[in-house]
C-alpha cells in the first residue's frame, strides 16, 4: 500500500484494461515513474502490480494527495460519480488531469469536478502495451504550453500522438480502435476457411493480407489510391475480390459502423 507524503506520482483512477496497457507500455519504454492505481476492487490489481510495478492506493484521498498527474481511467458512465468523490474527499488536486473516458467532453469534466483543474482528453489505443498505440489528444484552453508538452511526452513513450480539436475526438475514437483489425482479420480468415484453407493457414494468410498491405503503404511512399489502382488489375483476382465486396455493401457497412460509434460517444456525453 502507498504511504508517505510524496507528491511525484502519476495516479490512475481505475485499474482496468487501458490502465494496464499504459502501465505496461511505460515500463516497456524504460519509464520508471511512480505509478499509483486506485480502484474500488483492489483484488483485481494484483496482476497489474506484478506486471508493471504499480503501487496500490489504500484510499482515494491518499492517491490524489500524491498525484503530480491524475489520469481518470474509468468507464464513461462512471466518470461523473468518480469526480464527485474526488471533489468530496478533501484532497489537494494536481493542476493537470487527463480523462481517458470515451465521449465525455471537456465541458463536462470542468463542470463535474468544479475546481481549477487543467483538463486533457486522451484516447490511447490498447496497443500502447507494446509501444505502438496511437493516442489522439485534445486540450482544454487553460492547458499551458509546458503542460501540453508534458502530456505529449508521456504518450509518446507508448506510440505516436495526434493533436486534434475537441470536435474530432468522437470520430477518431470510433476509427482508430484495433478492434477494426481484429474484426476484419476474423472475417477474412473465416471466408478463407470457407474457400478451402485450414484454420491455421487461413489465419496466417489473412494476417499477412492486412498487415503486409498496411506496412507497404507506410513505407512505399505511394498513396492509398495508387496502391488500390495498382492492385485492381482488370481480370485479376484482387480486382474481382474487391468489386464483389463493394457490391455486397462492404464500404456501407464500415460507414455505418463508424457512425454508430460516434453516436455512442455522443450518448456518453449526455450521461
Amino acid at each position: 500500500m502507498v504511504e508517505g507524503p510524496l507528491t511525484n506520482a502519476t495516479v490512475f483512477l481505475g485499474g482496468g484494461r487501458i490502465t494496464g496497457a499504459l502501465a505496461a507500455g511505460l515500463r516497456l519504454a524504460g519509464d520508471r515513474r511512480r505509478i499509483i492505481v486506485y480502484d474500488r476492487h483492489p483484488e483485481k490489481l494484483r496482476a497489474l502490480r506484478r506486471e508493471s510495478r504499480v503501487e496500490l492506493a489504500r484510499d482515494l484521498k491518499s492517491a490524489i494527495e500524491q498525484a503530480e498527474l491524475l489520469i481518470v481511467a474509468v468507464r464513461p458512465m462512471s466518470v461523473n460519480g468518480m469526480l464527485a468523490e474526488v471533489a468530496a474527499c478533501g484532497a489537494r488536486l494536481p493542476r493537470l488531469c487527463i480523462s481517458l473516458a470515451a465521449g465525455i467532453p471537456l465541458r463536462n469534466l470542468r463542470a463535474w469536478l468544479g475546481r481549477p483543474v487543467h483538463w486533457v482528453r486522451a484516447m490511447p489505443s490498447p496497443v500502447c502495451r507494446i509501444g505502438r498505440g496511437l493516442t489522439p489528444v485534445t486540450f482544454d484552453r487553460s492547458v499551458t504550453k509546458a503542460e501540453r508538452a508534458r502530456v505529449r511526452q508521456l504518450f509518446e513513450l507508448v506510440g505516436p500522438v495526434l493533436d486534434l480539436p475537441a470536435r474530432q475526438m468522437d470520430a477518431i475514437t470510433a476509427t482508430h480502435s484495433p478492434t477494426h483489425g481484429y474484426h476484419v482479420l476474423a472475417a477474412l480468415a473465416k471466408a478463407a476457411r470457407g474457400a478451402g484453407l485450414d484454420h491455421k493457414t487461413a489465419l496466417i494468410a489473412a494476417a499477412h493480407g492486412l498487415a503486409d498491405g498496411i506496412e507497404y503503404w507506410r513505407q512505399s511512399g505511394q498513396s492509398l489510391d495508387e496502391l488500390l489502382a495498382e492492385a485492381a488489375t482488370p481480370g485479376g483476382i484482387a480486382a474481382a475480390t474487391m468489386a464483389a465486396m463493394e457490391r455486397s455493401g462492404y464500404g456501407r457497412a464500415v460507414t455505418n459502423g463508424i457512425r454508430a460509434g460516434v453516436r455512442q460517444a455522443r450518448k456518453n456525453a449526455r450521461r
